[in-house]
């Protein structure tokens, strides 16, 4: 007899024989059942369950058994298209957000021309509704498969996975591929998909190695979510931060400097009002500021234990001065150095260091992305020096600032993930014990619901991850905070306690933005380039419609100028139109049209951005509303 716990109901079955999924769960559930987790590992529904054992039903409605679904469609990719094109090698084929990828290796060049048939293909299919099939093989029946049917990239996977590990293979109809699983049930679980993009990518991330095509699909519940999502795209390119950029002349990036910034007067005003409004909160909350150098000796990263964990990423300079040079790629050992440089008591405690410290890290070429990914880019970080009884308190006030900050940005939804300790990780299990238990009793003391993100956390300590939603429902991962009880004691870090003795500090990691680079360019996206108007580079932007109204205007601009307003005044000999079109595409929230009826009036037009409208107002009037509206702004 096998004894099953069901999670969900507290509900215990017994079965005689030999038992899977398919046979615990009733017709309905099972109508949506994609796969069942067996005392923690994902099973199909038709795997034998041999032992007495807890499960957990997992249904399409999850966002595991959607992965499941994308996985499958994989698959089912890979299938119709070694079908299509049969001496093509197929390499892996893993999902991705909102999607899937296989890579192939071919000497056809695929092309989106392609899609077409393979999605035809694909649909029969799915409509066959094959069976997806768990077979466990030994490692010379795998490799003896793979190499004969010529699928050199299967074995060369084979022989990278250790000889204690069980081999799984999946058949659906004739097709055969090397997974671990899970899948559901068949093929005609798949209801909604469309092929992508093609892209280049080397065998293992190997610029070295051989260079496969990736096709990109992404796969849902049914059609409408798959609309929506193609519907989220498109609104997503119309939004895209280099293209709004570019029409508001933010900043470039260009060869010479790959993955570094440009920033132009537009975009470097809005860095800055961006940075002073977190200093402001910063100063508000106990924080002090610092600089810290960019170049720092190799013997300092590696006592830290950074240059084992980033040394590929690091940008190194060849020796100077019989030393070995790096420049940072984060500011955590550097802030150590200001704690360390004067003897600190339990009565200074906590210390909250703030840097808006420059960084720069060695990303491939491929992965750059605009503002999204750079090489060189400034971290928001700070670093709290405490005691570990205070972990709490520090933690509920640093999540109420990043809720007040994220909230006044814009962003009011926000979910936490809680990444726990990773394989390859600094210091015992004890330590690790000790911070994940603290941080878990400061997340539930500063009432935050939270996922698990197993595996996760920095190579130091624990850490939360703070995402937000944007306007189109994309999820962004920006500010975290990280319990590093390791850091400290490698940097010899201490503080005299109440008794006398030296003791080491918890050292808290903490971002809210993350880097400035990514976050303007997710606010960029996020407000389509029509911000707020505290936050807008040029918050008005005054128009003549003749010269005549030249003096009036300038008068205008210097009084407004002065009073602290972002403000541009447009004396050119356009017309009028031609004005407004190039200021509305500018994004900038409010113009003033002056003519000659307003200068002889003391009167300007106002025109807000999005609106056809023009009222006319008093000059005092319209700059005592102008004033009164950015004083009121959430950022001033």
């Amino acid at each position: 007899m096998i004894r099953i716990t069901f999670s969900a109901e507290q509900k215990v079955e017994e079965y005689s024989g030999r038992v899977t999924g398919f046979d615990t769960l009733q017709p309905g559930v099972l109508k949506e059942a994609v796969a069942l987790k067996v005392n923690g590992e994902l099973y199909d529904l038709s795997r034998e369950i041999e032992s007495d054992t807890e499960i957990e039903v997992i249904q399409l409605s999850d966002e595991m058994g959607l992965d499941i679904i994308r996985h499958d469609a994989a698959h089912i990719m890979a299938q119709a298209v070694k079908e299509l094109f049969p001496n093509t090698q197929v390499a892996i084929g893993p999902t991705i957000q909102d999607g899937f990828y296989y890579d192939f290796a071919t000497d056809r060049t695929f092309t989106t021309d392609d899609f077409a048939a393979i999605e035809k293909k694909m649909k029969e299919i799915i409509k066959s509704n094959h069976r997806f099939v768990r077979e466990v093989w030994t490692r010379k029946q795998a490799i003896d498969f793979f190499s004969g049917i010529g699928e050199k990239y299967k074995v060369d996977i084979i022989s990278s996975i250790p000889e204690s590990e069980n081999l799984t293979v999946y058949r659906q109809g004739d097709f055969v591929d090397l997974c671990r699983g899970p899948h559901s049930p068949s093929t005609g679980r798949v209801k909604a998909f469309k092929l992508m993009k093609v892209a280049g990518a080397y065998w293992r991330g190997d610029a070295n190695g051989p260079m496969l095509q990736r096709i990109y699909g992404t796969a849902w519940r049914n059609k409408d979510e798959l609309n929506a999502y193609l519907e989220r795209l498109e609104e997503a390119e119309k939004r895209d931060h280099r293209k709004i950029a570019k029409d508001m002349d933010l900043f470039h990036i260009q060869e010479e400097a790959v993955g570094q910034v440009f920033w132009h007067e537009q975009g470097y005003t809005l860095y800055n009002v961006l940075e002073s409004y977190i200093r402001k909160k910063l100063i508000n909350n106990g924080y002090t500021e610092v600089k810290t150098p960019i170049l720092v000796s190799k013997e300092l990263w590696e006592k830290s234990g950074h240059w084992d964990k980033f040394r590929e990423n690091m940008f190194i300079v060849d020796e100077f001065e019989s030393k070995k040079l790096a420049i940072k790629p984060m500011n955590c050992p550097c802030h150590v150095q200001i704690f360390n440089s004067h003897t600190r008591s339990y009565r200074n405690l906590p210390i909250r260091m703030a840097e808006f410290g420059t960084c720069h890290r060695n990303e491939s070429s491929g992965s750059l992305h605009g503002l999204m990914r750079v090489r060189g880019f400034t971290q928001d970080d700070a670093h709290i020096f405490c005691m570990e009884e205070q972990i709490n308190s520090e933690t509920v006030k640093f999540c109420g600032l990043l809720k007040e900050v994220y909230s006044e940005l814009g962003f009011n939804e926000i979910s936490v993930k809680f990444s726990d300790r990773p394989n390859i990780r600094a210091g015992d299990d004890e330590v690790w014990d000790r911070a994940e238990k603290a941080l878990l009793e400061a997340v539930r003391e500063a009432g935050l619901s939270y996922e698990l993100n197993p595996g996760e956390g920095a190579f130091y300590g624990p850490k939360l991850e703070f995402v937000l939603k944007d306007a189109i429902g994309r999820n962004w991962q920006c500010g975290t905070l990280q319990v590093d009880f390791i850091l400290p004691k490698r940097l010899e870090a201490f503080y005299i306690g109440a008794d006398g003795q030296k003791h080491h500090p918890v050292m808290l990691h903490r971002a809210i933005l993350g880097t400035f680079e990514r976050f303007i360019g997710i606010l960029i996206e996020h407000y389509a380039g029509k911000f707020p108007l505290w936050l807008a580079p040029t918050q008005l932007a005054i128009l003549t419609v003749t010269s005549e109204a030249d003096d009036y205007a300038t008068e205008i601009y210097n009084i407004l100028k002065k009073q602290g307003v972002r403000v541009k005044a447009d004396l050119t000999n356009e017309k009028i139109s031609y004005k407004i079109r190039l200021h509305s595409s500018n994004k900038i929230p409010i113009l003033w049209i002056v003519g000659k009826n307003e200068v002889a009036g003391k009167m300007v037009s106002v025109r807000n951005l999005g609106s056809e409208k023009q009222e006319s107002s008093s000059y005092k009037k319209a700059a005592e509303l102008l004033l009164k509206s950015i004083n009121l702004s959430q950022g001033s």
